[in-house]
């Protein structure tokens, strides 16, 4: 079996059931990504190779049925398609250390935070197919959202490959590179503010003498719903917002509360500080 590892191409895109998918790197978020793949059946566990230092994280990797290996360099020799889910401040080496074996036939996403495009084609071949993907960590539950660009060196067909194989791991979406940085404020740390909210909303109806486990699971169901209103009916969140106030009643009511917190600029402020430490990150 040579590089290309019986990859088949059609219309500029390739057949998934040929495609061979590598991960350098075997973390939480390439298991979810990986996962994603697998549920969906876009890529069978033979056809998956993950790479990292020790055993520690592919265990549940070989029991999902893929192939494991401690070489970088094995990925890139069996796979077309390979995933950089290292740390940042590793990547730079592992790029240094795979390069040799990167040929035109590779198409390299990279899913390091703050690890530009120029970064990446820098320290690859010249016209290597490279995208940047920046998913967060709902991808794990396939509920993720995921933004990406591609560099120079990857066309239509790269794009509508991966847009269509990590569908399968939630939301995901061409982007131009400016806004990977704001997807991380928004989404990446985003999640967090949620659990945030819902904390706060089951202690809520804990001080008012509900159960802790019932009301955790209430707050889940009513962000989950919500959330599938707001995709599903394509409603602007204020018009959803104002179909549930009915004047004089609870929700007006609580809702003026909020307010007076400054719920809506708080979030908006979080928003802003995470992208503007995400841009950090990028010059550091």
């Amino acid at each position: 079996r040579g590089l290309c590892g019986g990859v088949a191409w059609r219309a500029g895109a390739m057949e998934a059931a040929e495609l061979r998918v590598g991960f350098v790197g075997a973390g939480r978020m390439a298991g979810g990504l990986a996962r994603g793949l697998l549920r969906a059946g876009k890529v069978p566990p033979s056809s998956i190779l993950a790479s990292a230092p020790s055993d520690k994280n592919l265990d549940a990797w070989r029991e999902s049925g893929c192939r494991t290996t401690h070489c970088n360099l094995e990925v890139l020799q069996e796979c077309t398609l390979v995933f950089l889910a290292t740390k940042p401040h590793i990547l730079p080496g592992v790029l240094q250390e795979i390069r040799p074996a990167v040929g035109p036939h590779h198409i390299v996403v990279s899913l390091a935070a703050g690890v530009t495009l120029q970064t990446l084609q820098r320290l690859l071949p010249a016209r290597t197919k490279v995208l940047r993907l920046m998913p967060n960590l709902p991808c794990v539950v396939q509920a993720g959202a995921m933004v990406f660009a591609r560099g120079s060196g990857a066309g239509d067909g790269e794009a509508a490959l991966l847009k269509s194989l990590l569908s399968s791991c939630g939301l995901c979406e061409e982007v131009p590179e400016s806004y990977i940085n704001i997807h991380t404020g928004l989404s990446g740390s985003g999640v967090a503010y949620v659990y945030l909210f819902a904390e706060a909303l089951a202690e809520g109806a804990v001080k008012m003498g509900m159960p802790g486990g019932l009301a955790s699971r209430i707050a889940a169901q009513t962000l989950l719903g919500a959330a599938k209103m707001m995709l599903e009916t394509d409603e602007h969140p204020a018009k959803l917002r104002g179909d549930v106030c009915t004047p004089g009643g609870t929700t007006i009511h609580a809702l003026h509360e909020l307010e007076k917190g400054a719920l809506r600029a708080t979030v908006m402020n979080a928003v802003e500080v995470a992208t503007n430490r995400a841009c950090d990150m990028a010059k550091d």
